[in-house]
């Protein structure tokens, strides 16, 4: 079978191949109906990054050349938060998708946020209605005794990310995350063949499963070239405070490469490394992770990775829709694709 090509999508309905690229990447300057009739056209050729998501139109009542059906109210699918989700975080955008998509399907979706009482007190959110909800979706909670009796409810329920497997236990649960790994592991292999080898990590790789994956794909790439890893550029934190920058200003050389868990730990190290007299990246070359809009405009603009939100949409629709046609599948862990985008704080 021929490998359908962002070409093939432009070609197929008449566009231009950026404004398909554009609607694949999630990029800003599209209008809606036109981001979603790309998509639409992607997912009936088989484009390789919805090529699992072959059950779309049964999902959403649609074939080609057919308009949509709206069913009855079906429920409730609950958001579960331990956090606000700006519009900078990479969840906002996949959340609006998410959202649209399975109001076609007749469902709703409340937030539901869970406060440090909730988790204290292992009770859910007065909001919360039990009778009401059909499914539950879990973004930004990584309290792995909470999340366990979330999934204790018989609710059928998906984590986008989750708490941290760093003991080799996981949750009861369908899981989501982005790749985490591939594009770490080439970025580490194109600093070293540069001759950069004194490479760092800043964030708390506790944190979350995501940042874990980033920290331990960045270490596992240092020791398959068989390069060590100095532990003094490693940082488990998230926010730099005066004693971390106090720390970066008594380094007697600073690393070549910082990687860091996410863009907004990046821009901290950036302010920080620019506070102590130092330049990004002349000085230190500074790589982040989601492509957060802050990355394209700060200065330097911020190289990073990003994340195809509107492909975790659709994956979060075929694993919820499929968990509750057959609550007793084997539970999946889903990595989607993501893709490395150099920008001037590696790039000089």
């Amino acid at each position: 079978m021929k490998k359908v090509t962002i070409q093939d999508i432009a070609d197929a309905l008449g566009i231009s191949r950026n404004t398909v690229s554009k609607a694949i990447n999630n990029s800003d300057g599209l209008a809606d109906a036109t981001r979603e009739r790309i998509l639409q056209k992607a997912v009936e050729m088989g484009y390789k990054q919805f090529s699992y998501f072959s059950a779309y139109s049964e999902f959403t009542g649609m074939a080609e050349g057919q308009s949509r059906t709206v069913p009855g109210f079906q429920g409730e699918i609950a958001l579960l938060t331990a956090a606000f989700l700006t519009q900078s975080h990479f969840a906002s955008t996949l959340l609006d998708k998410f959202q649209r998509e399975m109001s076609q399907l007749g469902y709703t979706m409340n937030t539901h946020r869970v406060t440090e009482q909730n988790l204290q007190e292992m009770n859910l959110p007065l909001t919360f209605q039990r009778e009401r909800v059909r499914a539950i979706i879990c973004i930004e909670m990584f309290n792995y005794a909470y999340d366990e009796m979330v999934c204790s409810l018989g609710i059928p329920t998906l984590f986008i990310d989750g708490p941290v497997k760093r003991l080799g236990q996981s949750l009861p649960s369908d899981q989501l995350y982005m790749d985490n790994t591939t594009e770490i592991t080439r970025f580490v292999n194109d600093m070293l063949r540069q001759g950069k080898k004194r490479i760092g990590f800043i964030g708390d790789y506790n944190h979350c499963q995501s940042f874990y994956e980033r920290y331990t794909a960045f270490r596992c790439a240092m020791l398959m070239a068989g390069v060590p890893v100095d532990e003094r550029f490693c940082i488990c934190r998230n926010q730099l405070d005066a004693e971390a920058v106090e720390a970066l200003a008594n380094l007697e050389q600073l690393p070549d490469v910082f990687l860091c868990a996410n863009d907004f730990v990046a821009g901290d190290v950036i302010r920080a490394l620019y506070s102590i007299g130092k330049n990004v990246p002349e000085d230190v070359r500074i790589l982040g992770f989601d492509d957060a809009p802050e990355s394209r405009i700060s200065r330097p603009a911020l190289s990073t990775v990003h994340i195809h939100t509107q492909v975790m949409a659709f994956s979060a629709v075929q694993l919820l829709i499929n968990r509750m046609k057959e609550p007793s599948l084997d539970y999946r862990t889903v990595h989607t694709q993501t893709d490395l985008i150099l920008r001037e704080s590696t790039v000089f």
